[in-house]
């Protein structure tokens, strides 16, 4: 019978603390993805000197979870990841230092100690804001008015397992023209639900060329505004780290 291979050395030191992170996607810095983020966090958790916690095995890695991140190519002001430490640290303390060592436009806003139950089962849905540009905002709204009336509005993206085509219009809570910018952009506001698949943006704005003809002469500027526990379509998701802040005392 083979024995058993262990790996040389102590076992690592075990986590003492899990911090909860939101930061923000801007600028450029939209263009980056999940992977490309992850590289620059190691990076920043190192040079910021956080004692971070690490998996056991032949080839350990820091204790990281990423929760459904936007994806490549949208703005987000509410982006989560977790990580474990071996030594107690400051909240405050940590955020400064990561966000002084990531790139502009990777922005950490807030790090709170996480308390009881899984941060993914208090993202229920995302509220998002699209800049339709170049389009008449009288057809903007017609298409909306369009795509609310439907029952269903589908789409196709292809996945790993090849093409698949499901419906959005049941993840859409609510659909708005939020107004125009200085620039006369039709601003649309957006709250959807998180589903498997999920719906993105960019699935909503096919399905909806699908149902009523439009479709943005460029592509919108799509930011993630917020993504948390669901409060109602008009109401819009909740802060998913506030049940963290009340047991640390910082509601």
């Amino acid at each position: 019978m083979a024995r058993q291979r262990t790996p040389e050395g102590p076992p690592p030191a075990p986590a003492v603390q899990k911090l909860r992170i939101r930061y923000a996607k801007r600028g450029r810095l939209r263009f980056s993805s999940t992977r490309d983020f992850s590289r620059a966090l190691e990076r920043a958790l190192r040079r910021a000197d956080v004692p971070m916690a690490f998996s056991a095995g032949f080839h350990p890695h820091p204790l990281i979870s990423y929760a459904n991140g936007a994806p490549t190519g949208t703005a987000s002001e509410a982006e989560y990841f977790e990580i474990r430490v071996t030594e107690r640290v400051d909240a405050e303390a940590v955020r400064a230092a990561l966000d002084e060592a990531l790139p502009d436009g990777l922005d950490v806003l807030e790090v709170v100690e996480a308390g009881p139950g899984a941060l993914a089962d208090r993202l229920e849905a995302s509220e998002w804001q699209l800049v339709v540009r170049g389009a008449d905002p009288a057809a903007v709204e017609e298409a909306v008015a369009g795509y609310l009336a439907a029952e269903v509005a589908e789409t196709t993206r292809t996945f790993k397992t090849g093409p698949r085509t499901f419906d959005t219009r049941a993840a859409v809570l609510s659909l708005v023209l939020d107004g125009v910018d200085e620039e006369g952009c039709a601003i649309l506001r957006m709250v959807v639900r998180h589903t498997t698949p999920s719906v993105r943006p960019d699935d909503i704005l096919t399905a909806l060329r699908a149902v009523t003809g439009f479709s943005p002469p460029v592509p919108p500027l799509v930011t993630r505004l917020a993504q948390g526990p669901l409060r109602g379509a008009a109401a819009g998701v909740a802060d998913p780290l506030a049940a963290d802040k009340d047991a640390a005392g910082l509601g």
